[in-house]
């Protein structure tokens, strides 16, 4: 029972529920406008593409959808007067409805303005079903607009969330697995195995890309947000941060690899220096994993906490960074062997650390929040303007980092 309540808040289900509604809603709408004795099964079907997770999917598929329903009828009306219909003609409009498809830029709705075509032209009475088939398309779209506009989705934010700390909490497994094999023999099969580990974030990455699309989508003309560029943006940018830790961690893992090339029947570092490396890999793990939940925070009690513990974490593990590097200076007097690959190891460790950084992600964050807010006020000057004076240019935020 737990499980089928929880799966009734994940977006496929929600999407679901909500299409089989609209298209319901729309069919008995059409029934009862649409004279015709065909079934007004387009109604049902417009608003079953229509309606969206997020609103702002819906108005921007609404508007394509009915223009590419509108230009296919069009092209049938057309081609009727002219032709009747075989095999030529078919043909035909498919081939000028796809090009004109292109010209009207209903992006992935090409293919429904050949579709539409050749519904209409099939039929007896191509005048008749043609209007009567614009009809049903703007019945459906206008029920999948109203049914999301006064039932307004749910925001993804919270799913978003979650896929950017488990992106933080994989990264962390692979940083703790890497360095806990820093202190012993480490086999050139094993390191390499790390290195296509890491390489594989890139698969995790793109699907938390994925969520976050979505719940971006969610805030996009959503009332029940007041800062929805906000939102957007420290997730954006939280999301960033963590897919250059994701190159930099490939990065490191094929310095190891590379090490353990080199030195195939020894251990990697001497015991002292493998263990400070192991420390300083465990702290720059609970690093991102910190950063991840600030990120994803949403009060501001939990990100006072999260802030906190992100420092703490920052702070240790940049002390154990200078414990290392100190380790590393003496064997390489020592013995120089493979000394450009210890530095680039110190080299991906400091970009990690730098990444990671309050100052840095505040003034990340600026910059994203004045050029959002440039190229708002560039595309829409007057709306921008109506904006500020009804806010009395209350500036969009106060604690940047959050």
């Amino acid at each position: 029972m737990a499980g089928i309540v929880s799966r009734r808040k994940e977006p496929a289900v929600v999407q679901t529920l909500r299409s089989a509604a609209a298209a319901t809603i729309s069919y008995v709408v059409a029934l009862q406008v649409v004279d015709s004795q065909v079934p007004p099964l387009t109604a049902p079907l417009t608003a079953l593409l229509v309606v969206q997770v997020t609103l702002y999917a819906t108005l921007t598929t609404g508007v394509r959808r009915v223009n590419s329903v509108v230009v296919g009828v069009l092209i049938a009306i057309g081609f009727s007067a002219l032709v009747g219909l075989s095999w030529w003609s078919l043909g035909l409009i498919i081939l000028a409805s796809l090009v004109v498809g292109r010209f009207v830029r209903v992006d992935e709705f090409v293919p429904e303005v050949a579709i539409s075509a050749m519904l209409v032209l099939g039929v007896t009475q191509v005048g008749d079903a043609a209007w009567d088939r614009v009809l049903e398309t703007l019945i459906g779209a206008v029920v999948g607009l109203l049914f999301n506009i006064l039932l307004v989705p749910p925001v993804w934010v919270e799913a978003a969330g979650d896929s950017i700390e488990g992106l933080g909490r994989r990264m962390r497994q692979l940083l703790l697995h890497i360095g806990e094999e820093l202190t012993s023999h480490t086999p050139v099969e094993r390191a390499a195995a790390r290195l296509h580990e890491a390489r594989r974030l890139d698969n995790d990455i793109a699907d938390v890309d994925a969520a976050l699309r979505q719940a971006e989508d969610s805030l996009r003309f959503n009332p029940r947000v007041k800062e929805g560029l906000l939102h957007r943006i420290v997730l954006r940018t939280g999301l960033d941060t963590l897919e250059i830790c994701a190159v930099v961690l490939r990065v490191l893992a094929r310095t190891i690899t590379d090490l353990a090339k080199e030195r195939r029947d020894e251990d990697l570092f001497g015991h002292e220096v493998g263990v400070a490396l192991e420390e300083l890999l465990a702290h720059i793990a609970d690093t991102l994993v910190s950063f991840a939940v600030l990120v994803t925070t949403q009060t501001s009690e939990s990100a006072d906490a999260a802030e906190e513990r992100l420092t703490g974490e920052l702070a240790a593990a940049r002390t154990s960074r200078d414990n290392a590097a100190e380790l590393l200076l003496q064997g390489i007097q020592e013995s120089p062997r493979q000394w450009q690959l210890h530095g680039a190891l110190l080299t991906e460790v400091d970009r990690i650390l730098d990444e990671l950084d309050m100052d840095h992600r505040s003034r990340r964050l600026m910059e994203e929040l004045d050029r959002h807010t440039r190229e708002r006020r560039e595309k829409r000057p007057r709306l921008a303007a109506l904006r500020d004076w009804l806010w009395g240019r209350t500036p969009l935020v106060r604690n940047p980092v959050r």
